[in-house]
């Protein structure tokens, strides 16, 4: 008789089979799957204090957009992409600058961050105050009239003993901001509130900072800039109710089975007599809160060179980041934008966080240059042909329609 090869290499190695045991199907650390009441995001956790650095904020408000492709060098030594060119698939969120309306300070306690006090600016905007009513239109809209009034009573002596306690007794300092909603064009009215911290300095002057801040406009690039790795918290896109081969990637049964074959074929023994809950069942799939660290800032866009910010030194083209016939249900960036490496999570138009990253980057790929060579605004539906409404002009030559 032959001997199979494996067999004759190692005498004591028998062909394996999976009856009885298998790496299981899906991550048990995400349970519970259900949808998220965190809609907008939250950030649970900031990046550590460092004390030396001057005080700067460390979060800010985004919106997708949707997605486009760019060709850029690799600037790698050593790697075997070194100073060739690459296609990336790029995200492109809009960040219309955020308004700084309060400060509040925490004190450590043995259970965690308690909120000592809150001070908030004396004149609030109308899309944040919308935020603090069920109903805008019928309500009296006397949200903060009452409050407003400590700024000129007795010198605004209120204001300043709550900011005086906060740099006393509070160990972390955090801004409360707004977006400026109305600047998009999604129909939507209400602000998205953030709680952003404040790091670098001691705790006094991390209040002056956040105080200077009151009632301005903080840009984006202000936060982050460019080449710097950002961690983006969001909610995934929601898929509704869906069966265990999709939600946890477990094994299709045999085309034969009876009564289905898209199941777990044993839910668990006699005995317990109850179902684990480390046994994949159907249920909600997709609308998770979800945190994805260290996404590269490509390109940080300006609003006021909004039709030339796509230019590189490769391609002297004019054109601004809004593909042909804007991004697909979301339509055109008016304002500020950034440009992330790869897919973010969540749906066109969803609110995100960006988070300065948690860690200290030491790696080739994290402190890489990034030069770019092109970037794409062809139409995203479809297979896009022209980059500018100009050079389809050129390309179609004079139209029919355009010559009544």
């Amino acid at each position: 008789l032959q001997v199979p090869i494996y067999q004759s290499l190692h005498p004591s190695r028998k062909m394996s089979h999976r009856k009885f045991e298998a790496p299981r199907s899906g991550s048990l650390g995400f349970l519970p799957k259900k949808r998220t009441k965190k809609h907008a995001g939250k950030v649970r956790s900031f990046p550590k204090e460092d004390a030396t650095k001057p005080c700067h904020l460390t979060a800010f408000r985004a919106y997708k957009a949707g997605m486009t492709h760019v060709v850029r060098a690799v600037d790698r030594p050593g790697a075997l992409m070194h100073k060739r060119e690459v296609v990336d698939a790029v995200s492109i969120v809009e960040t219309p600058p955020m308004v700084v309306v309060g400060v509040v300070g925490y004190v450590e306690t043995p259970s965690g961050l308690r909120a000592l006090t809150t001070v908030f600016a004396e004149h609030l905007s109308e899309e944040y105050k919308r935020r603090c009513y069920k109903n805008w239109y019928a309500s009296k809209r006397k949200a903060y009239t009452k409050y407003s009034k400590k700024y000129t009573e007795n010198g605004g002596a209120d204001i300043t003993n709550e900011l005086e306690r906060i740099a006393n007794f509070c160990t972390v300092v955090r801004v409360i901001a707004h977006s400026q909603v109305k600047k998009l064009n999604l129909r939507i009215k209400k602000a998205h509130i953030t709680e952003i911290q404040v790091n670098g300095g001691d705790a006094r002057a991390k209040v002056d900072f956040a105080k200077a801040l009151f009632e301005k406009e903080v840009t984006v690039d202000s936060v982050f800039a460019k080449d710097e790795l950002v961690d983006v918290l969001g909610v995934t896109k929601g898929h509704g109710f869906e069966g265990v081969t999709t939600r946890w990637g477990v094994t299709r049964l045999p085309r034969k089975t009876h009564r289905g074959l898209r199941k777990v074929a044993c839910i668990g023994s006699w005995h317990p007599a109850r179902v684990s809950t480390t046994v994949p069942r159907a249920g909600q799939n997709g609308y998770f809160h979800r945190t994805e660290m260290n996404k590269k800032i490509y390109r940080i866009g300006k609003k006021e060179n909004q039709n030339s910010s796509c230019q590189t030194d490769a391609d002297l083209t004019e054109k601004g980041i809004t593909p042909m016939g804007g991004f697909v249900h979301y339509g055109e960036i008016n304002e500020d934008w950034i440009m992330l490496k790869g897919a973010i999570v969540g749906v066109k138009k969803r609110p995100l966080i960006l988070r300065k990253s948690l860690m200290n980057h030491s790696s080739r790929k994290h402190l890489e240059k990034i030069d770019l060579k092109f970037i794409d605004t062809s139409s995203k539906l479809g297979h896009g042909r022209f980059q500018t409404a100009e050079e389809k002009l050129k390309f179609l030559g004079p139209l029919a329609s355009k010559q009544k």
